[in-house]
């Protein structure tokens, strides 16, 4: 009997792209495997680039590891849940108690869950284009149709409010928002926050806002949080320890439910259901949460002038401005740079083949801007996490890559004619 009938996988997986951790990042291990020294920017990794998580956070789990060994709550350990409940209500969010938030695996496991939790077949979720692909992966996966909103570089990354509403039909059950954004590094403004926010009430969407970014703002930024904004509308917020607090690896993130608990309750239902199912998140890194909120500060140093981020993301602001083929929209937050490319007489350019010949020849590995579900091919995210010397080299390898890509079309007509 023939056994060389291989396992069927699910149909949708053809439609997912996560180039952050794709085809490149699979080249770029098998060259490293060769001995290859790389500099790999494509992951907002900070423990990869010798940032550690603060010490009141290791400290708390190591305090706490003896009462760590059975499940907790489904929803998470009830101190830290009152101090997250707290935190939002303080900001402004309404309808928020302890029974309103729930503690996952990280924020990705959180953003999965709250979309299975809410989509039927065919149910359409407004995406930020630029996003972070997890959120296109996870609407497809659990049987959603991502319909993309513009945030045009030309428009400082910004959301198009009329333009969002444009895109609702009665098949759209979410809005979502990346705030600080990812890949971008904008910021938006109250201004634009409140009309998203009266947009979803008007159409009786569910918000949905990635807010992982908060406290990482640079230059005077003001990060407004959505929930205050949305009132009654229902809101879920997510936040976590990856970035803020530099701890990814403890995968420990929240989402918090506002609004009107009597419009969102079969909602709150269904996530605890989906909560319970995984019986509870990572219990460790929860203690390291409840010390991370009610903890000093430990962010604002590195994003403020002479602070490692801030003066990384000098860096590359400088090597953007020296470089004429470079368009750089400033980032206002996060962790990420989304640098333009002039591709005046680049023919055929390509951000995925440019990315391959900055990785091949140059030891760089990057993001490519498609990626990130945007129409045009002349993007790329970098991390700020290495410190600025090597932003700097990074982008002197950038420049050498594009000059080779700039004398490729003579390069090639010399190869034909020979």
């Amino acid at each position: 009997m023939s056994h060389s009938r291989t396992i069927a996988t699910r149909q949708r997986l053809s439609q997912v792209r996560y180039e952050i951790r794709g085809e490149l990042a699979r080249r770029a291990r098998d060259m490293e495997a060769q001995g290859r020294k790389l500099i790999k920017l494509n992951i907002g990794n900070p423990g990869a680039f010798g940032f550690r998580a603060p010490e009141h956070l290791q400290q708390a789990i190591a305090e706490h590891i003896a009462e760590s060994d059975a499940y907790c709550h489904q929803q998470g350990l009830p101190e830290l849940r009152e101090v997250i409940a707290a935190r939002h209500a303080a900001r402004g969010a309404r309808g928020v108690t302890p029974a309103h938030v729930f503690l996952g695996n990280g924020v990705s496991e959180l953003i999965d869950m709250s979309l299975r939790a809410l989509l039927n077949p065919g149910d359409e979720v407004l995406l930020p284009s630029p996003d972070y692909p997890l959120w296109s992966a996870a609407t497809i996966l659990n049987d959603g149709v991502p319909v993309y909103y513009d945030c045009r570089p030309e428009n400082g990354f910004q959301p198009d409010p009329a333009q969002v509403e444009s895109l609702i039909t009665a098949r759209t059950r979410a809005l979502v928002l990346i705030n600080p954004n990812n890949p971008s590094g904008a910021v938006y403004s109250r201004e634009t926050l409140q009309q998203l926010a009266d947009i979803a009430e008007r159409h009786r969407l569910l918000l949905m806002v990635d807010e992982i970014y908060d406290e990482i703002v640079y230059d005077g930024a003001q990060y407004v949080p959505l929930a205050p904004l949305a009132g009654d509308s229902p809101c879920i917020t997510f936040g976590g320890l990856s970035k803020v607090h530099r701890a990814c690896g403890y995968r420990s993130g929240w989402a918090v439910l506002s609004g009107d608990p009597i419009r969102s309750g079969d909602y709150h239902h269904a996530l605890d259901l989906l909560g319970a199912l995984r019986l509870c998140a990572n219990v460790p890194a929860q203690w390291a949460a409840l010390a991370a909120l009610t903890g000093p500060d430990t962010i604002s140093a590195l994003t403020a002038p002479g602070g490692r981020l801030y003066e990384a993301r000098r860096a590359v602001i400088e090597a953007c401005a020296a470089n004429p083929r470079l368009r750089l929209h400033a980032p206002e937050g996060a962790l990420y740079a989304f640098p333009g490319i002039d591709t005046a007489g680049l023919d055929d350019f390509d951000d995925h083949r440019f990315a391959l010949d900055l990785l091949t020849h140059e030891g760089v590995l990057i993001v490519p801007g498609t990626s990130f579900n945007v129409p045009y091919r002349n993007h790329f995210r970098v991390t700020l996490l290495p410190q600025p010397e090597q932003i700097r080299d990074v982008f002197a390898r950038i420049g050498t890559a594009l000059n080779r890509w700039e004398s490729r079309p003579a390069a090639l007509a010399r190869a034909a004619e020979g």
